[in-house]
């Protein structure tokens, strides 16, 4: 199993440009491009982009585009275009460059703990142990020193958003109220839908006669025939539109509501990555593609809880880490072959609060653990013990006794809600603070050497 598909980082909205759907992708950097490196370099290495001086070299690029290639098809996911592939990838290493050195310029660090926990992390979720982590990372032509180095830069990226895009989201109890209300109001509205469109407009000329109009709605039905029959949509609106061409035409995921009624009208009953039929304006004939249509969200008044019994090892001094998950796995197998009770065992070893109920949590709602050990917990059904695994904790030995599904309170509805307007406010806000980032940063794009 490719073990890359498991890094996350703030980086995941890479893909939201030149794909559908968000891909984790690991940082790929690799050590800084000295002048002399570079002049030895082969014309397939050479600096594609320089962001405040630092590096960003083709075949860095180049490996970042296989990686979100194979993720992409490993997902069923349609690829972009090469063109457009490459250039929304380069735009994610800038940005994450750029917020690397600002992490760096105002003390930003990373304890070689955090790194030695993502790495066990890593290893679990591909389960493996680190020993084979590191060995097929070098097989695919990463050291050991690398891969922590990706880690410990997806760390600085995380660390980097929560200190400074975290603290800046409020939600208040008037933001619950409004949200609420229009959850409850939009059920049947179609105005009340989050849509993502891209237009392409052949314009219409001021004091144009009858026989250009006619002409140019000839053109806009050729263009039309022609999105729908495969062409690239985003080629199409950056060769012929009259409105903005950037970002293939794409004018953002919003309510339907804040888009033109004609727009919505036109568009209502098309599936997502077709193309409506032509629309006439006054500003001309639009083409219209549907990138994403998002029902609202309803509002969530049942919950699956789960009840599960953990025994806990701390490593420390006294026991590594591989002793205590060997330790456990030996549990585990007395236990599945009857010469043992769960609940005995974590009495006797476990190393936590609910060490005298049997290592018994009690009813758990989502996110009441911390996601690597719920991660394991959801995958488990009743009954079932899982393999030993790592958290931020120690190392642990799961059972899941059961799940029941239970009508939430009130003020749970109302948690739930503002827990959804903060992950959309999050997700605006760190745009915004990215792109400031980015900006700030002085960019130099480099053309490939030519051939001798």
């Amino acid at each position: 199993m490719h073990f890359f598909r498991f890094f996350r980082s703030t980086s995941a909205l890479l893909l939201a440009a030149v794909c559908v759907g968000p891909v984790a992708l690991a940082q790929t950097s690799s050590p800084a491009t000295t002048p002399a490196a570079s002049t030895a370099a082969s014309t397939a290495d050479f600096i594609v982009a320089l962001v405040n001086s630092e590096p960003i070299t083709n075949s860095e690029l180049d490996l970042a585009m296989r990686r979100v290639t194979e993720q992409l098809k490993a997902q069923g996911k349609p690829v972009p275009p090469a063109a457009q592939l490459r250039q929304g990838i380069l735009e994610r290493l800038i940005s994450d460059k750029a917020q690397l050195q600002y992490a760096n310029e105002y003390g930003v660090r990373i304890e070689d703990s955090a790194v030695d926990l993502a790495e066990q992390n890593l290893a679990r979720q591909s389960q493996v142990s680190v020993e084979d982590l590191h060995k097929q990372a070098i097989k695919e032509g990463l050291s050991v020193q690398a891969l922590r180095s990706q880690l410990r830069e997806q760390l600085t990226l995380s660390r980097l958003r929560e200190r400074d895009v975290d603290g800046r989201v409020k939600i208040s109890d008037q933001d619950v109220d409004r949200a609420i209300a229009e959850q409850l109001a939009a059920n049947s509205d179609p105005y009340a839908q989050d849509i993502n469109l891209a237009q392409l407009l052949v314009a219409i000329p001021e004091h144009a006669d009858a026989a250009q109009v006619a002409k140019l709605q000839e053109q806009s039905q050729q263009l039309l025939q022609r999105a729908r029959a495969g062409e690239d949509f985003a080629a199409l609106v950056k060769q012929y539109s009259g409105a903005d061409r950037t970002a293939g035409g794409e004018m953002g995921l919003r309510r339907a509501d804040r888009y033109p009624p004609p727009f919505v009208r036109a568009t209502q009953d098309v599936p997502v990555g077709a193309v409506a039929d032509v629309l006439r304006s006054p500003a001309g004939f639009h083409i219209l593609k549907v990138l994403t249509r998002q029902a609202p969200k309803q509002l969530v008044r049942t919950v699956v809880q789960s009840r599960a019994r953990h025994i806990l090892l701390r490593p420390g001094p006294q026991l590594t880490q591989e002793a205590a998950l060997a330790k456990l796995a030996d549990f585990r197998q007395r236990i599945l072959q009857g010469k043992a009770d769960f609940q005995t065992l974590a009495r006797e070893n476990s190393q936590d609060g609910s060490a005298a109920q049997g290592g018994d949590l009690g009813w758990a709602s989502p996110g009441m653990f911390v996601p690597e050990f719920e991660e394991v917990m959801s995958h488990l059904n009743e009954g079932e013990i899982s393999l030993p695994m790592v958290s931020r904790f120690g190392v642990h030995l799961i059972q899941l006794i059961d799940r029941r599904k239970v009508e939430l309170s009130q003020r749970d509805v109302r948690e739930q809600v503002r827990n959804q307007l903060r992950e959309a406010k999050l997700e605006e806000t760190y745009t915004n603070w990215a792109k400031d980032i980015r900006e700030r940063a002085f960019v130099e794009f480099r053309e490939p050497p030519a051939n001798p």
